[in-house]
């Protein structure tokens, strides 16, 4: 085990994330300059908030991009408005077989390592990690930040047994990639999230020290939280208790980066974090009350307001639009499936396509466009759309030209999700005073 303090020594070096950011994705590299413009209405109210264009292997896959496109349309929308801030490219979701790909274009790499948890590593690794962290087994009491617990030496092997192999398999990959970009050429980020069980303060706490005893030089960790946060669509759970789970998690972040030489600029990652309306209160006042940062990605729904775009467009827009969800519609199993984790769609919800093809543009925009308050508003619909994105990337050129022709009203529907939804909830709201510092 590699001390902390020579950890601190490197992980003190190269790139750094900014206290706030948001993963903004863009399946079919189209909206880049309307999620730059919400940062620079952002930036205009005196809170910056550092953009990361995240796209994941699958998702290539599935439109038939490459990575460097996802850069190429970053660098053109800062060149074009002039952005002058941070801004950085995400290799999402990858891990070791999926990499490579990656490493021409990318300074953001998250690396998940959800299917590792569970795999048991070798005792003698799990008696290593015990032996070189006593001050886990010692009673801890996070004074003014929510968090208090004490280890038996029973549980630390349970949690080590867990995770460690997790946490020894991202090592493994960000020494790939270091190995190829350099240190400190790249920000990491680890994503636990997409497993069934949340991971408690308590396990949080552990997978930190053993990423630190790993050289990982994290920024950012995405753990699972409690509740459901499903693709687009609201959080599903009880907000009280995700309150309780996120100031306890900033709190053992806190006392990690102090315990274990961690970065300084260490933050949670709200993953699948688009839509979820009801804890972006939570959310705002715990990183007013510590002073936090917080990266939230909100991938897929841009992909949603094109949608709602190409409807408000009438016309050809929105006849394509009728036609992407007829097909989505025909097949929905074959596209629900990969997503089967994060969706939650009742058939009998879904319109018929015969249905909406009779729709006007404002009835498909209300049904699809996120808000709770409209009576027409139809999570379900949304949920398949959601994950549909397939059928419009079959499309091809085709899709791609409406984009082009539809514009105006796309880029209004993204801008306003992003700046009045997302941003301006989480980083906006309340004392402005209390935002910038």
């Amino acid at each position: 085990m590699t001390s902390s303090a020579t950890h601190s020594l490197a992980f003190s070096a190269g790139l750094r994330l900014a206290k706030y950011s948001l993963g903004v994705g863009d399946r079919f590299a189209h909206q880049a300059r309307a999620q730059l413009r919400a940062c620079l209405m952002a930036a205009q109210r005196g809170v910056e908030i550092v953009p990361v264009w995240n796209k994941s292997n699958r998702e290539h896959l599935i439109v038939g991009s490459r990575p460097g496109s996802v850069r190429a349309a970053a660098e053109k929308a800062v060149r074009e408005l002039g952005w002058t801030g941070p801004f950085h490219v995400d290799a999402d979701h990858i891990n070791l077989d999926t990499v490579d790909g990656f490493l021409q274009s990318s300074d953001f790499y998250t690396l998940d390592v959800a299917y590792a948890i569970g795999r048991p590593p070798q005792p003698s690794k799990i008696d290593a990690f015990i032996d070189g962290h006593p001050e886990l087994l010692r009673p801890m009491e996070l004074q003014g930040r929510g968090f208090s617990r004490q280890l038996s030496p029973q549980g630390l092997a349970e949690i080590a047994t867990k995770y460690l192999f997790a946490t020894q398999e991202a090592g493994r990959i960000y020494r790939h990639i270091e190995s190829a970009l350099g240190p400190g050429a790249f920000i990491t980020e680890v994503s636990m999230d997409e497993t069934d069980t949340p991971q408690s303060p308590a396990e949080l706490l552990v997978i930190l020290a053993a990423l630190s005893d790993e050289g990982v030089p994290l920024q950012t960790i995405a753990p699972k939280f409690t509740g459901r946060f499903n693709k687009g669509v609201d959080y599903v759970g009880d907000v009280s208790q995700f309150e309780v789970e996120f100031r306890s998690d900033l709190a053992v972040i806190a006392h990690a980066i102090d315990a274990y030489g961690l970065p300084a600029q260490l933050k949670l990652s709200i993953h699948s974090g688009s839509d979820k309306f009801s804890i972006y209160p939570a959310i705002r006042r715990a990183l007013r009350d510590t002073g936090a940062g917080v990266h939230v990605k909100t991938a897929g729904t841009t992909w949603l307001e094109e949608l709602v775009g190409l409807a408000e467009a009438g016309g050809d827009g929105l006849a394509l639009a009728k036609e992407i969800y007829a097909e989505a519609h025909a097949h929905r199993d074959e596209l629900c499936a990969p997503y089967a984790a994060v969706i939650d769609i009742g058939a009998e919800k879904l319109p018929s396509p015969l249905q909406v093809n009779g729709w006007s543009s404002r009835q498909y925009a209300d049904a699809l466009r996120h808000d709770p308050k409209c009576p027409e508003y139809n999570s379900d619909f949304r949920q398949l759309l959601h994950v549909g994105y397939k059928v419009a990337a079959k499309l091809g050129q085709r899709y791609l030209d409406m984009l082009v022709a539809c514009e105006d009203s796309i880029s209004r529907n993204v801008i306003a999700n992003l700046y009045q939804r997302h941003i301006t909830p989480i980083f906006l709201a309340g004392d402005a005073s209390a935002q910038a510092r």
